[in-house]
């Protein structure tokens, strides 16, 4: 048993994660309950409680990751999605509360909560949006998809691990993936970080799959491939719901309108930037 007590290590922690960290406190909790396989609640109950040497070697060494600039959700294998505890690898891009904006217009264009829906996920990554919806909507019929097996496998066990057995997974490129079409809405939180702009980026995301992130010289790409696509397989007056950069709405109302898409219209996230374009077929 280490010398080194839990309020002391926090102490520590805090002190080298403020140069690097928006809220120090927090993140050097998270190590060390982590370390400890303890929750967080531990730490406040036991500060005095001396930490274990293994415990201890496994703190400093998520630790030194974090300073490094590893995100946190990396080191500890898990991220909070809409309150639900995701399992994230280096595999998956880290789910962000930006992306709940989606989930949010998903569910209050389709209120009804025992009306059944055929939803699809284009490029669900860790399975965070379709897990959202299948958590809000267990009476829905959700199709995942993504071109990463190593992905799906992380979405598949979230999937198994929350109990929710009404997805269908699917490894492919955007819709060619589908089995069906008639869908009543397709959403995709696309790569949408360009080429051209991917140096200003790559710092902070250093850790994440850049395939994830980028979409072509103006990273809209992917945006045009899944507004193009998605037309064959929506029902009459189905949903695209596409997530994007706050600089790119403009760009991207044009593309969906190109695509044939109509009532097109881009809404704000909390910080009051344009973040998710929606628009109808037929």
């Amino acid at each position: 048993m280490s010398l080194i007590i839990i309020q002391q290590a926090l102490a520590q922690a805090q002190e080298k994660l403020t140069a690097i960290a928006d809220n120090p406190a927090l993140e050097a909790e998270l190590l060390l309950a982590h370390a400890l396989n303890k929750p967080r609640s531990y730490l406040h109950t036991w500060p005095t409680q001396s930490i274990p040497d293994d415990a201890l070697t496994r703190f400093q060494q998520n630790l030194k990751r974090r300073c490094n600039k590893e995100p946190i959700a990396y080191i500890i294998g898990a991220q909070e999605f809409w309150s639900l505890p995701l399992i994230v690898t280096p595999d998956t891009l880290i789910p962000r509360p930006e992306t709940e904006l989606l989930v949010e217009l998903v569910l209050t264009t389709f209120p009804e909560c025992d009306t059944p829906r055929k939803i699809a996920d284009l490029g669900t990554g860790s399975g965070a949006i379709a897990l959202a919806l299948a958590n809000e909507r267990p009476q829905w019929q959700i199709h995942a998809v993504d071109c990463s097996d190593k992905a799906l496998q992380i979405a598949q066990k979230n999937a198994e691990q929350l109990g929710f057995h009404h997805i269908s997974f699917h490894h492919g490129n955007w819709c060619t993936a589908l089995p069906e079409t008639d869908f009543d809405a397709i959403i995709s939180n696309p790569p949408y970080i360009a080429e051209t702009e991917w140096a200003q980026y790559a710092d902070g995301l250093a850790f994440e799959p850049y395939q994830a992130l980028v979409s072509g010289k103006d990273g809209l790409e992917a945006i045009r491939e899944i507004s193009q696509a998605a037309a064959g397989y929506l029902k009459p007056g189905g949903a695209l719901f596409i997530e994007h950069g706050f600089l790119q709405g403009a760009a991207v109302r044009e593309i969906v309108a190109a695509a044939g898409y109509v009532s097109i219209q881009t809404i704000r996230d909390l910080s009051g930037q344009e973040r998710v374009t929606v628009g109808y077929f037929g």
